[in-house]
């Protein structure tokens, strides 16, 4: 080879490098103001494509340089290398423009539909600028394709329908990845949005099955979005009761019963509304609101256990129509012996109560005839402080607890009451208003007396009510006196206050 063809090598060479620095040399510095500009969790994923796209373009420059311009070899490398220049360009540009200016300022990345778009658009001007410098008119292909154009559409309809689609609801925005959805009254249908695409949207229901729905299937059904407006959700529990029993009780039962439970919301607050005359009751919902649509099954679940307790507790029958076989013979032999045992686990809870221990053989076990069971769940309020009430309420299993309301709606809990112990021994013999509030800790089993019991035995013999007022006046005065006052207390003191307890429960009781 002479030196003239070398030297001329060499110019062709330095000459092509030289616009290969230029390209290089603008991509290397979009890649670097990306490195600067992206957080660095997110700097290897991002950047690893525009790099990739740069080093393909490094490699095809380096084959152009040692051939001639009129090499048809030489032609389509120079292409091929365009080609990866702009690719790079264009991915770099889109994630200084797109994920860090509009991320900046939209102060949340656009959605994923929305960016694959506008990339898709990127590399289709970079793939026409390519046809150009190759030398055909990407717009003749179109106009000279009029019937491929046509299949391609129509094959692609379905396609292009939850494309558009997809772009309505980024643009209007009904729900955003993170919300909980339905499209119908089917629970299985029901759940959160996971991911939204250019074809379909995913949702992760509460079995933790995945729906993929096309686009096109969401703009043509009404999407109920529970996460929107708020976070803040009205659920439904319904409940049959019998028709005997008045619809205010069983309003003040379920509003009752949905008190304390954790996850529902005091504000605003729960409603019960009659729904209906079903053909084994009256029909009743509970209308409460939560804030967490996640843990709407667990919440509702708590609701309709502490209705069954409430229920249980006013003796109020749920009546679903229910079958029971008995395989055994129920004889009224059993039947009373079991009515017995009962009677006895009652009673020997009554004789753990000073005043009704003091009463005759006879008159405790009518009482304990008269008394009934009543079952607390965790949490439930047994009574409030203030509220007006009746009853006396031995411990036969569990434990409850005695809080005290003080100033400025603070709360002091003052004493635990186990198996055997009993509160609300004042109200039932004198009407007074609960002088605490009761909550029970556990599963409790509370034995309850009512007035109207104790009224019974006090009828029937009236000086029953001498002997109980002794021992709730000895009581009080232990409690409320040291051992020094009591000593030097007089008689005449003694008597007066009895007196006066005495007459206040004659009072009560109409005797």
């Amino acid at each position: 080879m002479m030196a003239s063809d070398m030297a001329e090598i060499r110019q062709l060479v330095w000459r092509h490098a030289g616009d290969g620095v230029i390209g290089i040399g603008v991509a290397s510095v979009l890649i670097l103001l990306c490195a600067i500009t992206l957080p660095k969790a997110e700097r290897r994923t991002m950047l690893r494509t525009p790099l990739v796209l740069l080093g393909l373009h490094t490699v095809f420059v380096l084959l152009r340089m040692p051939l001639a311009d009129e090499s048809g070899v030489a032609r389509v490398l120079e292409l091929c290398g365009l080609f990866f220049l702009l690719l790079s360009l264009g991915r770099s540009l889109f994630i200084l423009v797109v994920d860090v200016l509009l991320g900046i300022r939209l102060s949340r990345p656009l959605p994923r539909i929305i960016r694959d778009i506008i990339q898709g658009l990127v590399y289709a001007s970079v793939g026409a600028i390519v046809l150009r410098q190759m030398g055909v008119e990407p717009g003749s292909l179109l106009t000279t394709s009029a019937l491929l154009t046509a299949v391609i559409g129509l094959s692609l309809q379905e396609t292009l329908g939850n494309l558009f689609a997809g772009l309505a609801i980024q643009a209007q925005r009904p729900f955003e990845v993170g919300d909980w959805i339905g499209l119908d009254e089917d629970a299985r249908n029901m759940g959160r949005v996971i991911e939204i695409n250019w074809r379909a949207t995913t949702v992760l229901t509460t079995e933790q099955v995945e729906l993929v729905i096309p686009n096109g299937v969401l703009a043509k059904t009404t999407i109920r979005n529970f996460t929107k407006p708020t976070k803040t959700t009205r659920r439904t529990v319904e409940v049959e009761a019998p028709y005997e029993v008045s619809p205010r009780k069983v309003e003040e039962v379920l509003l009752q019963a949905g008190q304390g439970v954790s996850g529902l919301l005091s504000t605003p607050a729960a409603v019960v509304f009659v729904k209906g005359f079903g053909q084994s009751g009256m029909v009743y919902h509970l209308n409460f609101w939560i804030d967490d649509f996640s843990a709407k099954d667990r919440i509702e679940s708590a609701v309709r256990q502490r209705i069954w307790s409430a229920f249980q507790r006013a003796s109020i029958s749920i009546p679903f129509p229910i079958h029971t076989l008995h395989m055994h013979a129920v004889t009224p032999e059993s039947r009373a012996a079991s009515l017995a045992q009962e009677i006895a686990s009652r009673k020997a809870s009554l004789e753990s109560v000073d005043f009704i221990a003091a009463l005759p053989e006879g008159p405790r076990g009518r009482l304990a005839e008269l008394s009934r069971i009543c079952r607390y769940m965790p949490g439930e309020v047994v009574l409030r402080q203030g509220d007006p009430g009746t009853e006396l309420y031995i411990v036969q299993k569990g434990e409850v607890i005695v809080l005290i309301g003080r100033g400025q709606g603070s709360v002091a809990e003052v004493a635990k009451l186990g198996p055997g112990k009993f509160f609300g021994e004042m109200s039932l013999m004198t009407g007074e208003s609960r002088a605490a509030t009761v909550k029970a800790t556990v599963d409790t089993e509370l034995v309850e007396v009512s007035k109207e019991a104790f009224h019974e035995i006090l009828v029937k013999d009236p000086r029953l009510v001498e002997s109980i007022t002794n021992v709730l006046v000895e009581r009080q005065s232990a409690i409320e006196e040291n051992l020094s006052a009591r000593a030097s207390r007089t008689r005449a003191e003694v008597d007066e206050k009895s007196s006066a307890l005495l007459a206040k429960i004659r009072q009560f009781f109409a005797i």
